[in-house]
């Protein structure tokens, strides 16, 4: 009880401050709590922002989650990726939300500095600079020298912000259970677990150990490719609330005058940057998904410079191969193949039609691959599938969700770059090659022999628990019913061919990979 009124008096608290930007649509369309929405709208009323009425919806729910603080700034953040929530213009007007709050006072980020190590400043940096270079919701940034003479990047988490987040982020559950109990349609959408995912999300970002390990595999993974590069993790000056990294300097990516004038070409540059992208999410199953221009700049040797780690997403192997052959069916406007994919998947109950389905992707994806080649988005046909899901019954994949979110952010910056080019286009080569590699017949076989394989490394084990259960028999520790023992002596010959048969049969693999 006292933790639903706490809960209550919050949310009314948050309304209210929706309510002041006219942003309590969604509040009002869940029809959950109709006496918040009232109780907020007569708290607001006098305090309304008088520039509301010129922005459209999103905008003014950008605007209130701002204000509501850095719990809610992630929470619209996320809810970017609910393109099948909220529709395309929606989902990017809460793409634009920007992560950027006041610094907090410096003397407090040495203190956190200090208070993590056990040692002075001094001990460990040369110079400090005073004023961040950047400052958002969770941390602010500031670059430094070591003692040994590197430029880094330090950053330091904000004070107090673990508490803050654990208590919104009860309040978000709080309501994601209501509208659960009172919307029973409304849990394919999962919004018990979205929460439960940002939450997750949140608790790996404010311990910046975990963004150094981020950093430290993707840069691994580039590890040789000299058009990427991954900032080196100073692992002697990291800890749980302090990150230090080596500095990049360079041009942000959206800057297309800036970076023409260093002498680098846009579209080689959109190439390096899309090339990238796709080892991320197809080769590596391991993405940067905080892609907006501030975390991405052309380095003067025109190599892509990566910054900022805290938002990674990842795709197992199985669902990059479902992606990758979807991705080749659209562009190549294969329909029926793309929805096959789908009911392959499991992403579409098996009980609906595929007929009605390849003409939902072609309804979704002419418009779009219609469109001149450089204006052909990708992220756009993904969020309009997302939104089909009632229709089908389709079950929300976080995964892609969070991926599709990442591609929007990285076509735009694309178009600003490089106006004229499309980095599907410019991808397309690499993905056809990778699903060569990975879905062709060579890919095939090996997925078969390994998994003749891993059939003959568990056979011991089954032989083993065979013989453990007839000795049981045997001695009288199972009994079974008559009928089974019955059915058992009529079909002991062949039944027992059938297993030694099997047995050869993986015996004979065994054999042809060992010697192959």
């Amino acid at each position: 009880m006292a933790r639903s009124l706490k809960n209550f008096l919050r949310l009314v608290k948050i309304a209210r401050t929706l309510a002041r930007h006219d942003a309590l649509f969604p509040l009002e369309q869940l029809d959950v709590a109709p006496a918040v929405v009232g109780l907020a709208r007569l708290l607001a009323k006098g305090a309304m922002d008088p520039g509301s009425r010129d922005k459209r919806p999103g905008q003014r729910l950008a605007h209130a989650l701002h204000e509501a603080g850095p719990s809610f700034i992630k929470l619209g953040q996320a809810l970017a990726t609910r393109s099948d929530l909220l529709g395309d213009e929606m989902s990017a007007d809460l793409s634009d939300l920007q992560d950027k709050l006041p610094p907090f006072p410096t003397p407090q980020a040495r203190a956190i500095i200090e208070e993590e190590f056990g040692q002075p400043v001094e001990a460990l940096f040369s110079s400090f600079d005073e004023t961040p270079v950047a400052a958002a919701s969770i941390a602010q940034v500031h670059f430094a020298v070591t003692t040994e003479g590197h430029e880094v990047a330090v950053k330091v988490l904000r004070p107090g912000v673990e508490a803050a987040f654990q208590r919104d982020l009860e309040l978000m559950r709080w309501v994601a259970e209501m509208v659960v109990m009172a919307k029973p349609e409304l849990r394919r959408l999962k919004p018990v677990e979205s929460v439960d995912a940002l939450a997750e999300a949140v608790e790996l970002e404010m311990d910046l150990r975990f963004e150094a390990a981020a950093a430290g595999e993707l840069q691994d993974n580039f590890m040789g490719d000299e058009n990427f590069r991954v900032p080196g993790v100073d692992w002697q000056r990291t800890a749980r609330r302090v990150l230090t990294t080596e500095r990049l300097a360079g041009i942000p990516l959206d800057e297309r005058g800036a970076i023409i004038n260093a002498g680098h070409d846009p579209e080689e540059v959109l190439k390096k940057a899309s090339d990238a992208s796709f080892k991320q999410v197809f080769r590596d199953g391991f993405f940067h998904a905080d892609v907006h221009p501030g975390n991405l700049f052309v380095l003067e040797s025109g190599a892509i410079g990566a910054v900022d780690f805290g938002i990674m997403g990842r795709l197992d192997l199985k669902t990059r191969r479902w992606l990758g052959e979807m991705l080749l069916a659209f562009l190549t406007r294969d329909y029926r193949r793309a929805a096959e994919i789908h009911f392959e998947a499991g992403w579409v109950p098996s009980h609906r039609s595929v007929d009605a389905f390849t003409q939902a992707c072609r309804s979704i994806a002419e418009p779009i691959l219609d469109r001149p080649q450089n204006e052909i988005s990708i992220a756009r046909l993904l969020g309009q599938l997302f939104q089909i899901t009632e229709t089908f019954q389709m079950e929300t994949q976080p995964q892609l969700l969070l991926l599709q979110k990442t591609l929007l952010v990285a076509e735009g910056t694309g178009r600003t770059l490089a106006p004229e080019a499309n980095i599907w286009l410019l991808a397309r080569p690499l993905i056809e090659a990778w699903m060569m590699e990975n879905l062709g017949p060579e890919a095939r076989i090996r997925d078969a022999v390994e998994g003749i394989a891993q059939a003959a490394v568990r056979l011991p084990k089954v032989v083993g628990d065979m013989e453990d259960s007839a000795a049981m028999l045997s001695q009288g520790r199972i009994r079974l019913h008559p009928e089974t023992v019955a059915a058992l002596k009529r079909g002991n010959a062949a039944g027992g061919s059938v297993f030694w048969l099997a047995l050869a049969a993986l015996a004979g693999a065994v054999a042809v990979i060992a010697f192959s």
